[in-house]
């Protein structure tokens, strides 16, 4: 039986282990430099794009198609065993990471792998903490602790760029071992501590589901991903037939996964939760968040790495850590308002938070996308605060909304779910937004280099030569902090030119200046994007209706403000037995419904709720 203390022995196990997990899906990202030079690979030459990409995508890919199955598996024997074992196969195959002995493509293909199965024990981590948390806390804690929990998981994607910029330079591996003491403390605290304290629904493994969802969801993100490669003779992927037939199969194969859960008798995805407007809402608000948010780190790191830092006097094999600490700020106001958010709603409700959260994030990307090119920086850290202020308010309330509409029996799989949306909506954002930046600087950028790089001696051959190649090429070449007139011109050509023109060319002026325009109007469309996904998504959680709660110490589900546990008028209550079904409790939000003695039921099964004159003595009545 577990005691008054562990909830927050929950808590302070389950926030290690998503804060783990969360940084593990940026920490490369500032240090691949280090880490493709350590294996001897080129990641700019044509051949070596697929790796480069699949190193960034690889682990985002496998947590968001995972956590689903892990979420139903540990509804079904135990949210805490599954989380338990993620914590052990995240910290093997971090180990794993750190030991490579091989050079060239295939010490490429084999960190790709460690990368995939770390991110299998990443899944099961951040399918089941959620719910873990909701189990330990009293509905009225609980937008606190999910609070504090998901801005660990969002604060450590940032965290993840500052750590990978300052262990990379000193020795790749350490990239990969840092993780490896914290997952050796955080797997044994977890086997000796946590406890399951929620309800388990046993059933048989839904194998269709598993498999059609996985499919469908790695063939529409791979699709994504290739997307952005380029084509023939084109900039980017999307008339590729390969990528059109990976998004198209996907999107079938998840069709089909629809129709297979709505006829097997124990779905891994219970569609009907879907009827519960607070989960539905909530979701669709992650998902749109986590677009605008993915989309504004890379634009951020590209913007600093490969313009501003440069023009401001940082070598470019300096650009990525400090890109990462510039942005700082940003992880500053997340951390301040995200736990005070979900202190807040605990008391107030989530729907203020989270649409204030992203009508105050929509303004930021408005600001960011007036300013100059090149910026004053006081400026560009308050917008950031800001953001982060914005996105904070939002995320906690949010994810305590959705996991407190949940019955106690579905909350592993909801809360994979809502994972799964915010974990392929950083695929997707780098997806569109790579894609848009790409499409803005495919009109401009050529004509640009070219004439540029002819006014400085570069034979017309060779610098036709360098405009043809895909943008992509040039925003990887930021992205990874080389120097980008370096690395396209070659040593060949540069050694050809006058020492002051080929130092000029490679220096921390030309570039950032040729490239401004061009990246200029793509950061437009792209802001203009970020800007209609908080619009839309604050619409979203406007429309997500009046606190929702599944208690799950009575299995009560209470709607209007006795959510608080406060007897309020106007309030809605509906007992059922061992869990409720979306469908009744979608049908009776709204009215007022009071205990009644629930009938026997096998585990997982649901009960319809019928209403009935309160008992005098019941506290929870009007």
């Amino acid at each position: 039986m577990a005691g008054p203390r562990y909830k927050w022995i929950a808590l302070s196990n389950t926030t290690l282990g998503v804060l783990i997990a969360s940084i593990n899906m940026s920490i490369m990202l500032i240090a691949l430099p280090d880490i493709f030079r350590g294996i001897g690979v080129d990641p700019l030459q044509p051949g070596n794009t697929g790796l480069l990409l699949w190193l960034i995508m690889s682990y985002l890919v496998v947590t968001a198609v995972l956590v689903v199955s892990f979420g139903r598996l540990g509804d079904m024997y135990g949210r805490t065993r599954m989380y338990n074992l993620g914590f052990a196969v995240f910290t093997v195959f971090s180990v794993l990471l750190s030991v490579t002995w091989m050079h060239g493509t295939a010490g490429a293909l084999w960190l790709i792998a460690m990368r995939v199965l770390q991110g299998v024990g990443g899944a099961m981590l951040m399918a089941n903490s959620n719910a873990i948390l909701t189990g330990a806390f009293p509905a009225r804690q609980r937008g606190l602790a999910l609070g504090l929990n998901q801005v660990a998981g969002i604060a450590g994607s940032f965290f993840g760029l500052v750590l990978g910029g300052l262990l990379g330079p000193l020795d790749w591996r350490l990239v990969f071992l840092v993780s490896v003491p914290f997952g050796v403390f955080g797997t044994v605290w977890a086997y000796l501590r946590l406890r399951d304290t929620g309800i388990r629904t046993p059933a048989r493994p839904d194998w269709w589901g598993n498999v059609t969802f996985a499919v469908g969801l790695i063939a529409l993100l791979a699709g994504i991903t290739y997307g952005i490669q380029p084509y023939g003779g084109h900039p980017m992927g999307w008339t590729n037939p390969l990528v059109l037939a990976m998004i198209g199969g996907g999107i079938a194969v998840l069709a089909v996964f629809c129709v297979v859960e709505s006829r097997v008798p124990s779905p891994m995805f219970h569609l009907g939760l879907f009827r519960i407007r607070a989960f539905t809402a909530g979701n669709l608000a992650s998902l749109l968040a986590s677009l605008g948010r993915g989309g504004l780190m890379f634009i951020l790191i590209i913007w600093l790495q490969g313009i501003w830092l440069p023009r401001h006097g940082y070598s470019f094999s300096e650009t990525p850590l400090w890109a990462g600490i510039y942005m700082l700020p940003l992880t500053v106001g997340f951390l301040v308002a995200g736990p005070v958010s979900g202190w807040a709603s605990d008391r107030f409700g989530a729907r203020t938070f989270a649409t204030g959260g992203m009508l105050i994030a929509a303004g930021t990307f408005v600001a960011l996308q007036a300013l100059p090119v090149d910026f004053s920086y006081q400026t560009f850290a308050l917008i950031l605060l800001f953001n982060g202020i914005g996105m904070g308010l939002f995320a906690a309330p949010n994810r305590a909304a959705i996991m407190n509409s949940l019955p106690p029996d579905q909350r592993g799989v909801g809360a994979g779910i809502s994972t799964t949306f915010q974990n392929s909506a950083m695929v997707l954002s780098i997806g569109i937004f790579f894609s848009l930046m790409i499409a803005g600087l495919a009109g401009a950028l050529p004509g640009a280099l070219s004439s540029g790089l002819t006014a400085q001696g570069v034979p017309t051959a060779d610098a036709a030569k360098v405009a043809a190649l895909p943008p992509v090429g040039v925003l990887f070449a930021s992205l990874l902090g080389y120097n980008p007139i370096k690395t396209l011109l070659g040593p060949q050509v540069l050694s050809g030119l006058p020492p002051g023109h080929a130092s000029y060319l490679t220096g921390r002026e030309f570039f950032p200046q040729l490239i401004s325009g061009p990246f200029s109007d793509g950061l437009s469309v792209a802001f203009d994007f970020a800007i209609a996904a908080c619009l839309i998504a604050a619409v979203a959680s406007l429309l997500r209706g009046g606190r929702y709660v599944h208690d799950d110490r009575s299995h009560r589900k209470v709607t209007g403000e006795r959510a608080a546990g406060k007897p309020v008028a106007g309030s809605s209550v509906a007992v059922a037995g061992s869990s409720v079904t979306s469908e009744s409790a979608a049908r009776t939000a709204g009215t007022t419904v009071t205990p009644t003695p629930a009938p026997r039921t096998t585990p997982g099964t649901a009960q319809r709720v019928t209403p009935s004159t309160p008992p005098p003595n019941d506290p929870r009545s009007p």
